[in-house]
């Protein structure tokens, strides 16, 4: 299954995550995985200041710098080539996936306007990470009208549209740096964006566009729609529309200046660019309907296939093609997950217990319920089913008996509930859930794989893979090198499985049935008006931080 033969062809899949990208080399027939090489990103995640000393950064800001994805490409792609012992020669093909909705500005030929010398300084003129939630209130605003005008759109996205997406992103630019939104001739996904990098040539894919960009039945939101919104925000879609292409098609050939940076054979297919969670759906063997994807990380993204399109409270949306062609692809998510679990080793957890793998073990030891605790999973907001990213988090039952361990299986727990959540809803829809296969960072604590089936009661497959993403853009690259004839026989041949690997165990499966029913009780409290006292504190705390930041008056 590995090694380099005479005759054989390969591809490079690049998966651009939220600290690093990495690359990896793949044989075109049959899916080994000869080499991979990962690069930090120089800036990483800029949330408290512009680089070097710059411009400070109001609260919930996630910005990142575009030469750092450039940087993966010089760096991470031609070290992964060389682990891998081909030929570069014997490369036919390059794809690539990304964090999403990770979106940037730039001039009418890609240039980022951060990368504009006058520009640097002013915040709105770099990427806006998928995290980035300050544009909570525009997405606020997109919602009502929506609803009050009844748009067609709106309920393909489960009645919400993301303070993450283009549209609220695009809206916050305008309102808070318009002369800077009136520069920007295009507003592109960093998907596209470092595709066009790659090949020179300026494609949308179908799969952000769908579903980062609101674009349904072949329309974007209506120029009418948009100046009700904002008089000047009408012509956001001429922004962001372009070359529409589907996925694993053939975007272009690589240039000779990016061939010179990945050490790549000129003119060699650029797949069109994708989402690293939907990309990954190929990777696991997992287009058929029925089979739902969860790729944990930091977050976790959710996504299934399904015959029809149905109308699903809270998801991030039903796209036609969106994972795959002839299927309609639904998409749900959780905007924190192993950023919670990290959150508390790092900052909680005592001298001695500190790490993952000891909470882990401790928390193992425990049956399903002694811990006397219910979480929920709103450290990072809620993307679904809620959507609404000013919600934070929240545990009940911590007694001065509480231990360390005690927290941490409640955080764990507390996502998986998050993930039932969304499977419910997909079922109560018509949208059936039959088994999961996860895929992602966190696929190695087997506890919390336990956790998971026992939560969801339904049998959980491992991909078969370490780098399910860079696998998908790898198998996207086969399929737009035309070493394949379509993405289903290309997943069949390259992607992996092992199913069932975790199943659900009836008495555990009963136990955390009642855990559950205080999980949704807390869920609808907290989060469907009842209580709004998340966003009361946010809005104290968002004040308190402005103010310190401002100039203070000073009293003789």
């Amino acid at each position: 299954m590995s090694g380099v033969a005479a005759g054989d062809k390969y591809v490079v899949g690049v998966d651009y995550g939220t600290l690093s990208g990495r690359a990896l080399v793949v044989r075109v027939r049959d899916g080994a995985e000869l080499g991979t090489a990962v690069h930090e990103y120089r800036n990483a995640v800029i949330s408290s200041a512009l680089p070097d000393g710059g411009t400070p950064l109001p609260p919930d800001w996630a910005l990142q710098d575009p030469e750092d994805y450039r940087e993966v490409l010089r760096q991470a792609v031609p070290a992964a080539v060389a682990a891998a012992g081909v030929d570069p020669v014997d490369v036919v093909g390059i794809g690539i996936d990304f964090t999403a909705c990770t979106v940037l500005p730039t001039l009418a030929d890609g240039t980022p306007l951060c990368e504009v010398p006058e520009l640097r300084q002013r915040p709105h003129a770099w990427v806006k990470l998928w995290k980035h939630h300050a544009a909570q209130p525009h997405a606020d605003r997109i919602n009502a009208l929506a609803h009050e005008r009844r748009e067609p759109w709106i309920g393909r996205y489960g009645g919400k549209i993301s303070a993450e997406w283009q549209f609220a992103k695009g809206l916050q630019i305008l309102e808070e740096d318009p002369e800077l939104y009136h520069r920007a001739e295009r507003f592109i996904e960093a998907a596209d964006w470092i595709v066009w990098q790659l090949c020179g040539v300026e494609t949308r894919n179908v799969c952000t566009a769908g579903y980062k960009g609101i674009r349904q039945d072949g329309n974007y939101p209506s120029a009418d729609y948009l100046t009700a919104l904002n008089p000047g925000f009408g012509d956001f879609v001429a922004k962001l529309d372009g070359p529409l292409m589907p996925l694993a098609a053939r975007a272009g050939g690589l240039t000779a200046r990016a061939a010179a940076w990945t050490g790549l054979p000129e003119g060699i297919a650029v797949a069109v660019g994708n989402v690293d969670a939907h990309v990954t759906a190929a990777a696991a063997q997992a287009l058929d309907p029925g089979r739902l994807v969860a790729i944990m990380g930091t977050s976790t993204c959710h996504v299934v296939n399904g015959t029809h399109p149905a109308e699903v409270a809270g998801m991030c949306g039903v796209v036609d093609g969106g994972i795959s062609s002839g299927a309609w692809g639904y998409e749900a998510g959780q905007s924190g997950v192993g950023d919670i679990f990290g959150w508390f080793v790092k900052h909680a957890a005592p001298a001695g217990v500190d790490s993952h793998e000891r909470l882990t073990e401790l928390a193992a030891a425990q049956p399903v319920g002694a811990h006397g605790l219910v979480a929920l999973d709103w450290w990072n907001g809620n993307r679904s089913l809620l959507v609404n990213h000013d919600l934070s988090g929240l545990i009940v039952g911590l007694t001065l008996a509480t231990r360390p361990e005690d927290i941490y299986r409640a955080l764990l727990e507390a996502t998986a509930y998050g993930t039932r959540m969304i499977i419910e809803a997909f079922a109560e829809a018509g949208v059936p859930v039959d088994d999961l296969v996860i895929a992602g960072g966190l696929t190695s604590n087997e506890l919390l794989m336990q956790i998971y089936a026992d939560v969801t009661n339904r049998p959980l497959g491992i991909i078969g893979s370490a780098q399910g993403p860079a696998l998908g853009s790898a198998i996207h690259a086969a399929v737009a090198a035309g070493a394949h004839p379509s993405i289903h026989e290309a997943s069949q041949a390259m992607g992996r499985i092992a199913a069932a690997v975790y199943r659900p165990d009836p008495d555990r499966v009963r136990a955390y049935d009642a855990l559950y029913a205080e999980y949704r009780a807390l869920h609808d409290h907290f989060g469907r008006g009842a209580n709004d006292v998340m966003l009361r504190l946010r809005a104290i705390r968002n004040a308190a931080v402005e103010s310190a930041s401002s100039p203070q008056e000073v009293f003789a």
